[in-house]
């Protein structure tokens, strides 16, 4: 139980820290006109997906390492969540990538054709894709039958300290989406009203597939996104070296090269923290009878959240403008340092002349 109470502690400061730091991000694009360029409106869609990351993300994968027993279509839906928030975040990796490129590749005539509005309905685009492919698993790909198969041959006996409420749903599994909870043991869910046959011990791995998390979401939705942007980032610096080979850069040449090396460093970033949750799951599928430790993939769970708090950090730290703002927004409307500054700052004295 003290491994659980640390995962669980360590997991809710990530939460916090991630919440506060994203809503500080979008706070200072609010504030700050200055900042709002076309780069700089995905990395504020950026940070509200990793505001949603801290807010609904990591507490569902709290519940999740936790085990609770739960309706199927309950843990169906606090699985595909963190799905969601993940793929709009690669999708945005690779729009951010994209218009990198366009700003290099066609300097006369990038205002032209990268308008804020169109921006944005291609950020619109992005959300419907990743809830399109993170809700999949609802419209039917999902393990329903294995779930229902293993909770008979479990007949519910799981650890009570670890099971401490059943949520209850009706027998049609979307007509009341929102559960009913009802503490107690399990004895209590084998009576008649109880659809037994949907309740079970929840993870994320007990409803999905391994097929479906390496093939679909791994390899289809993951890796070739992350291929096309490595694609993308070496055309772009072989771009700019021939720039630089021909005759000597420009300040705003040289502006874009360091805000293209930020970019690929968040796509560097993005892939240290999450392909190793991605390996684990591989590896348990190709290979069976390798022996798995629950501590170490839970360690991959928090890493992968811990690309939501890296992201604002990155792009503050490498871009001054956009770090002097977010810095002055901290230190006046979170410290309240003029005032501060202006009540201990002792006064003049004033002396009387003549």
């Amino acid at each position: 139980m003290d491994v659980y109470f640390i995962f669980m502690l360590l997991e809710g400061l990530l939460a916090v820290a991630i919440i506060c730091t994203n809503l500080l991000v979008c706070a200072t694009l609010c504030l700050h006109k200055e900042l709002r360029c076309v780069t700089n409106y995905l990395l504020g869609c950026l940070a509200v997906a990793d505001l949603g990351v801290g807010a609904l993300a990591v507490p569902f994968s709290m519940v999740l390492g936790m085990e609770y027993t739960l309706c199927f279509y309950s843990c169906l839906f606090l699985t595909c969540f963190p799905l969601v928030t993940t793929q709009f975040s690669i999708l945005l990796l690779l729009l951010i990538a994209v218009n990198a490129h366009l700003k290099i590749r066609l300097p006369n005539s990038y205002a032209l054709y990268v308008k804020k509005e169109r921006v944005l309905v291609i950020v619109g685009f992005c959300w419907l894709f990743s809830i399109l492919i993170g809700l999949s698993p609802m419209m039917g790909w999902n393990r329903l039958e294995h779930y229902r198969e293993v909770n008979k041959t479990m007949g519910f006996s799981l650890p009570l300290e670890r099971a401490a409420f059943i949520l209850i749903s009706r027998d049609l599994p979307y007509s009341t989406f929102l559960p009913k909870a009802q503490p107690g043991n399990h004895r209590d869910s084998n009576s008649s009203e109880t659809p037994d046959r949907h309740l079970g011990r929840c993870s994320f791995t007990s409803v999905f597939s391994p097929e479906y998390l390496v093939y679909f979401v791994f390899f289809a939705c993951t890796l070739l996104p992350l291929g096309a942007m490595l694609g993308i980032y070496a055309d772009l610096f072989r771009v700019v070296r021939g720039h630089f080979l021909a005759q000597p850069l420009r300040v705003a040449k040289k502006g874009e090269l360091q805000m293209a090396g930020t970019l690929f460093l968040l796509v560097g970033v993005f892939c240290v923290c999450w392909i190793p949750l991605h390996v684990i799951y591989s590896v348990r599928l190709l290979c069976p009878r390798c022996r798995t430790y629950e501590s170490l993939e839970r360690l991959a769970v928090m890493l992968s959240h811990l690309n939501s708090l890296a992201n604002p950090l990155v792009y503050t730290m490498r871009k001054k403008d956009f770090g002097l703002a977010v810095r002055s927004v901290f230190l006046r409307y979170i410290l309240w340092w003029p005032q501060l500054r202006a009540c201990c700052t002792p006064k003049a004295k004033v002396y009387p002349q003549g």
